[in-house]
């Protein structure tokens, strides 16, 4: 997706940075943002913020996206305040998947409120679990100031990468390659995360079949 987004930015100039800024903000805000480039469209704003192809400082880029970071997590988690687990009762779509609410809340369970940090750097988690820390009735004053954490570390951290790393030629000239690399590595953790659980549900379930399955007369 971001290499078919990343020519569209550079057509729009400075207008970019409002697009960027919609698509961060329902990453988080609108529950159905799970698909949404985030990790990899920071990194590549940052490249054409070097190059000075969105003709914007990088101060105002980066404090564009960190409201925006901020405002969504805050909305995800106000809804969750408001509607309960009601918010997860939604019919099963190509915008809403049960399974990764359900990872939302696994990470939140293990992490605390550090996951709210935490799920920023985490593709398809970072979407739920405001939604998660809103339902569990995490204090507002320290959701704010973890969500405040969570979205200066991501926001910046990525845009400064991608802002420094847009200074070298050969990755100025393959934007959307990196970009691709990026979302790469974003994937990594929760493909960890995935693979544990999974391995965790087969060691639970396979002590239940031994002692179910009928035994061989001698």
């Amino acid at each position: 997706m971001i290499a078919a987004l990343t020519p569209f930015l550079l057509v729009l100039g400075p207008v970019a940075l409002l697009v960027a800024m919609g698509i961060v903000f329902a990453e988080t805000g609108l529950l159905v943002g799970f698909f949404l480039p985030g990790d990899s469209l920071l990194f590549t704003l940052g490249v054409l913020a070097a190059g000075g192809l969105l003709h914007l400082p990088f101060w105002l880029v980066a404090a564009g996206l960190l409201l925006a970071a901020v405002a969504g997590d805050q909305v995800g988690y106000l809804l969750g305040r408001r509607f309960g687990p009601r918010v997860f009762s939604r019919t099963e779509s190509r915008f809403f998947s049960r399974s990764h609410a359900e990872r939302a809340q696994a990470f939140f369970a293990k992490h605390g409120p550090k996951a709210v940090v935490l799920a920023r750097f985490v593709p398809v988690v970072r979407t739920f679990t405001p939604v998660v820390a809103g339902v569990a009735r995490m204090p507002r004053r320290q959701f704010t100031a973890y969500n405040l954490l969570g979205a200066i570390a991501w926001t910046t951290g990525l845009l400064t990468v991608g802002f420094y790393l847009g200074g070298v030629p050969l990755i100025a000239a393959h934007v959307e390659l990196f970009a691709i690399g990026m979302v790469a590595l974003s994937l990594i953790p929760a493909a960890m995360g995935l693979a544990r659980s999974r391995r965790t549900r087969a060691q639970q379930t396979s002590p239940t079949l031994e002692h179910t399955s009928p035994k061989v007369a001698a």
